[in-house]
């Protein structure tokens, strides 16, 4: 009889146990782990984590955030991929690294995670995302240059925004502020990529570019010559500042515009400070180019992560058209046509509408491995032109020859 007992006794016994070992599996399963997610600072990060407490409710899985300049960013992804075991489960990814990630291996493939693109997502942000038809990243935040103006500035110079068709439009509402001893144009120039970023949108409205298809140097021409002697021309009008100064100056009446980008400033219907899609023209008579740049910030899963599974819920959940949408009063740009062209978020946000333009119709920068020596050495010698160190000539030639050398593996 004891031993029935006892046998009965061990049997509740390892079927309790075999319970629990199974509600703690499934709660696993339901992803009771935790993601480390690398972010870029500033908008950027802040939209990600108001979404964050949503997610950790919905799935159970806690999210820590690690919030990163762009250099630090980019190093410390790029240097963890070495690692067998990453540290990092979803990262924030510029679209000017994708050439260098896929080459070392660094990103998931989201297609074999069970994510991929919908249409609601802007066709033309979509193409850095891709490589050899694998999908990689996925489009999170549509920044892309818009020229910052001051409401008050440009109407004293006699203009409304949609008569700003033109850099030579730009140009002469500088002109006016500078003769009435204000700042007409700002222009970051602490850093070479700030130098070389901002003036894309100049050069491309000539019509040039920095690199022809097969990613040769398109430095040494009359076109990036005429639209240096442009930018020289606007910066005159003003100075040199750091981004905060900038956005401060502008938003302040202490300066007229710059180039700028929309996670740096979500203007209202009150705000003293606006922003459009700059033109693609030089002259009002000018053909118009492509001209806005992208700095669309991406989300992607590092390939090293243990976490892939869970990593792969967060951005599917990050992505969603409905949430995206609840994150334009936070100041998200979502890269889809259902929230850049909604009716509410239009009412409140009209400058949406133009940046939805801008991301239709803008620039990634170019794909190559060597992107960050290459605007190192050219905004190095950009950087001598505008300060009157060198000549336009002598610069646009130097910086050839040392891009060309850098492209050909040669360089010193």
């Amino acid at each position: 009889m004891m031993k029935k007992v006892f046998c009965a006794a061990v049997s509740i016994f390892l079927v309790l146990f075999s319970t629990g070992c199974s509600k703690k599996q499934e709660a696993s399963a339901q992803g009771s782990d935790s993601l480390t997610l690398a972010l870029r600072a500033g908008t950027y990060s802040e939209v990600i984590k108001k979404c964050i407490p949503g997610f950790e409710e919905k799935y159970g899985i806690k999210c820590n955030v690690l919030e990163l300049g762009e250099d630090a960013l980019h190093s410390l992804i790029s240097d963890d991929s070495v690692n067998e075991n990453g540290k990092y489960d979803l990262c924030m990814v510029d679209g000017s690294w994708m050439a260098e990630y896929i080459s070392k291996d660094v990103l998931a493939d989201l297609g074999k995670l069970g994510y991929e693109l919908d249409d609601d997502v802007i066709t033309a942000t979509k193409s850095i995302c891709y490589s050899n038809g694998s999908l990689y990243l996925a489009p999170y935040y549509g920044n892309v240059t818009v020229l910052l103006y001051n409401k008050l500035m440009i109407k004293e110079a006699g203009y409304k925004p949609e008569d700003i068709r033109s850099l030579d439009d730009i140009l002469k509402i500088c002109k006016f502020q500078k003769k009435r001893h204000n700042l007409g144009f700002l222009y970051r120039g602490d850093t070479p990529n700030n130098i070389v970023v901002d003036f894309l949108p100049i050069l491309c409205s000539y019509g040039g570019w920095v690199v022809d298809e097969n990613n040769n140097p398109t430095i040494n021409n009359a076109k990036f010559r005429a639209a240096l002697q442009m930018y020289k021309g606007l910066i005159e009008t003003g100075r040199a500042v750091k981004k905060e100064d900038l956005i401060a100056a502008v938003a302040n009446k202490a300066a007229t515009m710059g180039v700028g980008w929309p996670g740096w400033y979500t203007p209202t219907r009150n705000s003293s400070m606006d922003y459009l899609a700059i033109s693609g023209r030089a002259f009002g008579f000018s053909i118009p180019y492509n001209a806005n740049i992208y700095g669309v910030w991406t989300i992607g899963i590092p390939k090293n992560s243990g976490k892939k599974e869970s990593a792969a819920k967060l951005l599917s959940y990050l992505m969603e058209p409905e949430l995206q949408k609840e994150t334009v009063p936070w100041g998200g740009v979502p890269c889809r046509y259902s929230s850049l062209n909604d009716p509410v978020v239009l009412a409140k946000f009209p400058q949406y509408e133009v940046i939805c333009k801008a991301l239709e119709g803008g620039v990634y920068r170019p794909v190559m491995q060597e992107w960050s020596q290459f605007y190192t050495i050219l905004g190095k010698e950009m950087k001598r032109i505008l300060d009157d160190e060198i000549s336009v000539d002598e610069g646009v030639t130097v910086a050839q020859e040392k891009l060309e050398e850098l492209m050909s593996g040669k360089e010193k």
